[in-house]
């Protein structure tokens, strides 16, 4: 993770896929229901910071008119949150975001900076927004960032309205992005949220906050002990030592003792050679 002074978030979102005829208060498509798990994730502790839990049917973006802003951070995001209106709200919220750019985007050169193609920057520009309701919605200045993935060989271009990092911190910056994914994964593959133990929509909604708040409490130790093991170790300690009269620190702790090894004197010799 990148070492900055600010906060640095991921937002992303993920589906859960449920039955129609059960959970018909979760509609999707015609033939089956979802519920969306919409995180913002604090990428310096692998933590969410803020979960909105909706319908399959609730778009990506829309998530941006609820979410708390913090003036000076960093909101990383990828094209499905590109909406120039909600990003202008949150630039004169005093808060920088990075995310992609879709095909096509109609734009304007201002200024190009020096780049160093060798580092797999291209271009680093100033644009401003061509389109009547684009430029509307988005009057001032975006920094457009040209980069191809020199592991991939992707070009993939960047937008964001930080003017001062160095383009290819902007790159790390949405790189770090896939932190997001792996908490997605990791919840869906350890926790229960997959299958529920009942059919409301409460009861649904209290299974994944357990679930989430099982993985914060995890997250909160390991950072707290300092501990090097994985969070699935430390979710599997915990789940057998729960009942027990064992402090937590002691319990996750590694052992250090070296078994002692056993005298070659109480060796029997079966074979003298």
């Amino acid at each position: 993770m990148l070492e900055l002074d600010v906060s640095v978030y991921a937002l992303d979102a993920t589906t859960v896929d449920l039955c129609l005829s059960l959970f018909d208060w979760a509609p999707f498509r015609s033939t089956k229901a979802a519920i969306k798990l919409h995180t913002l994730l604090d990428l310096r502790s692998a933590i969410p910071a803020f979960i909105h839990i909706s319908d399959g049917k609730l778009h990506d973006v829309n998530v941006l008119d609820i979410l708390p802003v913090e003036a000076g951070a960093f909101y990383v995001m990828d094209r499905g949150y590109l909406d120039f209106e909600r990003l202008h709200a949150m630039h004169q919220a005093g808060a920088f975001f990075v995310t992609r750019a879709k095909a096509g985007m109609d734009a304007r050169r201002v200024y190009s900076g020096p780049t160093d193609r060798n580092s797999g920057v291209i271009c680093d520009q100033r644009v401003m927004l061509n389109g009547f309701y684009s430029a509307k919605n988005y009057p001032d200045h975006l920094r457009r960032i040209r980069f191809k993935d020199p592991e991939s060989g992707k070009t993939l271009v960047f937008l964001t309205n930080n003017a001062t990092l160095p383009a290819l911190t902007i790159a790390a910056l949405y790189k770090s992005r896939w932190q997001v994914e792996l908490f997605f994964k990791w919840i869906k593959q350890h926790l229960r949220i997959k299958r529920f133990l009942g059919t409301s929509e409460n009861a649904v909604k209290t299974q994944i906050w357990c679930a989430v708040s099982t993985y914060v409490l995890i997250a909160i130790v390991k950072k707290e002990l300092h501990l090097d093991a994985s969070l699935y170790t430390c979710l599997q300690i915990l789940s057998v030592s729960v009942f027990e009269k064992t402090e937590v620190t002691c319990a996750l702790q590694p052992d250090r003792s070296t078994p002692k090894p056993p005298d070659p004197a109480n060796q029997l010799i079966l074979f003298d050679f």
